[in-house]
């Protein structure tokens, strides 16, 4: 039987993304490892003054650009955070409070203000509970989609 990943730290993983970094799965030991933009360049690179790059993290770079033991993890372009936003504000029942989050999410600041909309009407735990439920979504999408076994750990 093969690794048993963590949905909780998948999950977690998917949640901490950034666009400057990459993210990992060692399929043969459940384990992750964030890359940098950076480094990445660094480790394709045949330069061979890396004195002032830490090796251990170029080394890190190397070794999932070489192996095939190495997934990378959905990216914040494929979770879509605006379209899981967009079907929250729809999942409300109360009409008006739906329209105000809709129009919300329009435009330049959509996060920013979607956020303080959220407080605001006291129903951040609801969002925070639709957004896990999004990503462990997406998440089991993923690891089966890939044949990987996982364990729902998320509420434990």
């Amino acid at each position: 039987m093969g690794v048993v990943v963590s949905l909780r730290d998948l999950v977690g993983e998917m949640q901490m993304l950034s666009e400057e970094h990459r993210t990992f799965l060692n399929k043969a030991t459940g384990e992750f490892t964030i890359i940098s933009n950076d480094d990445f360049i660094m480790a394709e690179s045949d330069v061979d003054e890396l004195s002032e790059w830490p090796d251990e993290i170029v080394q890190d770079a190397k070794r999932v650009l070489s192996s095939d033991d190495y997934l990378e993890i959905p990216s914040k372009f494929d979770i879509h955070e605006y379209e899981i936003m967009e079907r929250f504000c729809l999942s409300i029942p109360d009409v008006e409070i739906s329209d105000d989050l809709l129009r919300k999410i329009r435009g330049s600041g959509a996060f920013h203000r979607f956020k303080n909309a959220i407080y605001r009407y006291v129903i951040e735990k609801d969002w925070f509970k639709f957004r896990d439920e999004a990503h462990s979504d997406i998440a089991i999408s993923w690891l089966e989609s890939k044949g990987l076994s996982y364990k729902d750990d998320l509420n434990g």
